[in-house]
């Protein structure tokens, strides 16, 4: 098994595409982090405190966008595991060296952690960079050393890695990286923030709106830039985080029993 997540990873860190697809991570966050801190000061400043969130519960709802606005990316990397090989036609040859489609499944799944932790540090520390100065000069301040805040900042690395083990499991059910890519982007941009706001707008549909994949990963993190009251319009951080392992092992079986119970030539 530690041969065959050794032979992944290498796969993986081989290829350009990875620090490619990190370094627009890193200008997308630090861009989006330093208009979002911007943004909430300018409207603390015409608004009053009042309307928006200010100090301490400013910078964690700042903070929490790394997730929700950049887990697109390690989707996206981590499907690439399953995807490539298809698309490459070297899946034949992987499974000649490790037959069992059980092991290859696993090593993939347990690689895509080692990106999808490069990518939870990169941009978490991308949205600090472009946040927190800006908070510094025009708000109350970054806050960095709550304790709070670094709990929140871990939170987000851990989410980060869980989304690239999610890509996998995507990968391993949409083998077709043009069309695993097309979804990933679909329901990243469009379906789930629609239907979040949607099915949260409504006292019927609130609580199931906490069990989109996104809004799980907001209450591991612990805060959300789409709920008013973390403490209420989020699971909690351990159910949070059972919702997401719950997708992944949803989607590593499909893969497991259906694209790699076929033949494969």
């Amino acid at each position: 098994m530690s041969a065959a997540i050794r032979a992944e990873v290498r796969k993986l860190f081989s290829t350009r595409l990875w620090w490619l697809l990190a370094l627009v991570l890193v200008a997308y966050l630090v861009f989006i982090g330093a208009v979002m801190a911007f943004s909430f000061t300018v409207q603390v400043d015409t608004m009053g405190q009042a309307e928006m969130p200010t100090g301490e519960d400013m910078a964690k709802q700042i903070y929490s966008l790394t997730s929700p606005i950049g887990y697109v990316f390690p989707l996206i990397i981590g499907s690439l595991l399953f995807t490539g090989e298809f698309r490459h036609k070297t899946i034949t040859a992987s499974l000649l060296v490790e037959p069992s489609r059980w092991i290859l499944l696993g090593a993939k799944l347990l690689a895509s952690l080692s990106v999808g932790v490069v990518y939870g540090i990169l941009g978490t520390a991308s949205t600090v960079v472009g946040a927190a100065p800006i908070l510094a000069w025009r708000g109350e301040g970054a806050f960095l050393g709550s304790g709070d805040i670094l709990v929140l900042l871990g939170m987000s690395v851990v989410v980060m890695t869980i989304w690239a083990v999610l890509g996998t499991a995507i990968g391993s059910v949409l083998t077709n990286q043009i069309a695993a890519i097309i979804v990933i982007l679909a329901f990243t941009q469009f379906v789930e923030p629609i239907a979040r706001m949607a099915l949260g707008a409504w006292d019927l549909t609130s609580d199931v709106a906490k069990f989109l994949p996104g809004a799980a990963a907001d209450a591991v993190v612990g805060a959300s830039f789409y709920a008013q009251d973390a403490s209420t319009d989020l699971l909690s951080r351990g159910a949070g985080a059972a919702v997401m392992l719950a997708y992944i092992v949803v989607f590593a079986l499909i893969g497991r029993y259906v694209t790699l119970r076929r033949d494969i030539g």
